[in-house]
């Protein structure tokens, strides 16, 4: 399979072991297998029954700490659905340059839309968007939920790389006129897509890679509703989370602008499944043409 990002670590078994070895002895006898499908921007390995060991491949952080080691033993009680937590955090070291994590596991299969019933996904989905909504986010930091204009020179650039579609930059721009957010900042998951979800016995459980969470519009944890490839689920979704219609909006621009970035960015040689779900998601947003 073709690479997905030029500048990417390739990351094995062998050096994995090196760092646990390394760092964490006690656990340098537990068996380490690699999860696939991979992540976008990390490797993932299981070690041994109730571990994940997490590397960046690409843009790892050069400091230790990190978003989801302070915030998601805080937040994960208060949510619905599992999550992982972390356990402990590994440093540079045997030719690896970033800090690395490694979380407890949990239980569950990475599957496509067409292995669950998108109905119920959109309610158990609501669900954890509402639930992280009642969260206090005093103190918490930003997350990727900003306004859709600090996205704009971004999507220009993508929309340029797909050949200027008139029917995609009126699509955009009008996104881009809808009211900002004028609430107060809310938790947000911030990368509800279904490679972020495990699911047990045909339904979400856990929802799992939380590095874009933070505080900010809730339209941009609103979006996975475009999503769920239907819209059934999208309708269904909205009614388990009344959403007024400026964030529905915003939300759909969210939705059109992620499309637009990773059709633009991946190749279906380079990453078929994302490529897959992106052209999907723009099928969706255009469905709902105003």
């Amino acid at each position: 399979m073709a690479r997905m990002h030029v500048d990417e670590l390739a990351i094995d078994e062998p050096l994995v072991r090196r760092l646990v070895a390394e760092q964490f002895p006690e656990w340098a006898n537990l068996q380490l297998a690699r999860v696939e499908p991979a992540g976008t921007d990390n490797a993932i390995f299981r070690l041994g029954d109730m571990l994940a060991v997490r590397l960046p491949r690409i843009d790892g952080p050069p400091q230790p700490g990190g978003r989801e080691q302070t915030w998601l033993p805080r937040l994960a009680p208060y949510l619905p659905l599992e999550t992982h937590v972390p356990v402990a955090q590994g440093t540079p070291g045997a030719g690896y340059p970033w800090y690395w994590d490694v979380y407890t596991w949990v239980d569950g299969s990475s599957v496509g839309m067409d292995a669950i019933d998108a109905v119920q996904a959109a309610g158990d989905l609501a669900g954890l968007v509402a639930a992280l909504q009642r969260i206090d986010p005093s103190g918490a930091p930003p997350g990727r939920g900003v306004p859709l204009a600090a996205r704009d020179t971004a999507v220009r650039g993508w929309l340029e790389t797909l050949g200027d579609d008139p029917a995609l930059t009126e699509e955009w721009e009008s996104a881009l006129a809808v009211s900002p957010w004028e609430g107060p900042p809310v938790w947000h998951h911030g990368d509800l897509d279904v490679r972020n979800w495990l699911v047990r016995s045909g339904r979400i459980a856990a929802v799992i890679d939380w590095s874009c969470m933070g505080v900010g519009d809730p339209a941009v944890d609103v979006m996975v509703a475009w999503k769920l490839h239907s819209p059934e689920a999208r309708a269904a979704f909205r009614d388990a989370l009344p959403t007024d219609d400026a964030t529905w909006r915003r939300a759909r621009g969210w939705a059109l602008s992620q499309a637009i970035g990773a059709l633009a960015y991946y190749t279906p040689e380079s990453n078929a499944v994302l490529y897959g779900e992106a052209e999907s998601w723009l099928e969706q947003v255009l469905l709902d043409r105003e």
